[in-house]
């Protein structure tokens, strides 16, 4: 069935498909899904976005959207722990964390150096490595214009891009092993997030204030719940922007 109130809003409004697609961030193609194919559905945050383009009620879009307590009562369930600064979150708890991944292993960071000496977590990548399980690992482009932007912002400068290279040469003996592979990104990130399976820490960053300062929430999957999977996506959103690498000195072909 079509999303009639979708196609009539949008006539209303005066926009074309393709205006509408440009604004919101997606293809023209994607709009047309929306409207035609009703099991579609967009993710939340396109949904708050067309509802304010449009000037309607997210609800009136898509009657079948649950009510704003519904939302923030699954995004409670979601949240396992809030630590105020990742300085106080238990050592043990990172290579815990990957120690129970059987499908995903992610790490987003700039440089995340201080795990890159803890040898609990080598260990952990080794042995999920032998297992089978896919390591993906994204680091910043040291020559990057958004690595050199978070260093005057810590406060650090030129030293950002210096703790991206040492972890990268730190990482150097996890390069060979099967299945674990190394991204460089120019991304800004809001977030340095550590993902395994249905479970992740994600790290704010504040300008001004080193990530080992800023808070980190401990979160999980759950049915109905919306924040885990809006921090998936963003792993997933720089994994395919990322430039794969080879070793810990395959740093040519910068994005800056």
């Amino acid at each position: 069935m079509a999303n009639e109130r979708l196609r009539g809003a949008i006539i209303e409004s005066g926009l074309t498909l393709e205006q509408v697609a440009e604004r919101l961030g997606v293809s023209a193609k994607t709009v047309e899904r929306w409207i035609n194919e009703s099991k579609r559905q967009p993710y939340r945050r396109f949904k708050y976005a067309a509802a304010s383009l449009l000037q309607c009620e997210m609800s009136f879009l898509w009657p079948e959207e649950r009510t704003s307590a519904e939302v923030t009562e699954a995004g409670n369930a979601e949240l396992i722990k809030l630590y105020p600064h990742r300085s106080v979150v238990p050592n043990r708890l990172w290579p815990q964390l990957y120690a129970g991944a059987t499908r995903q292993f992610d790490v987003l960071v700039y440089s995340g150096f201080w795990l890159t000496e803890d040898a609990a977590f080598h260990q952990v990548v080794k042995e999920k490595s032998s297992a089978g399980v896919p390591v993906r690992f994204m680091l910043g482009d040291p020559d990057s214009a958004a690595v050199a932007t978070r260093g005057a912002d810590e406060g650090i400068g030129a030293a950002m891009a210096s703790k991206i290279r040492n972890a990268l040469v730190n990482y150097a003996p996890l390069f060979r092993l099967p299945g674990v592979e190394f991204r460089l990104h120019a991304t800004t990130l809001y977030n340095s997030i550590y993902r395994a399976d249905d479970e992740m820490l994600a790290n704010g960053h504040l300008y001004g204030v080193g990530a080992y300062m800023a808070p980190v929430l401990h979160i999980q999957r759950i049915p109905g719940g919306e924040l885990f999977d809006a921090y998936a996506e963003s792993v997933e959103r720089v994994w395919e922007t990322a430039r794969p690498i080879s070793s810990p000195t395959d740093l040519g072909g910068s994005s800056a």
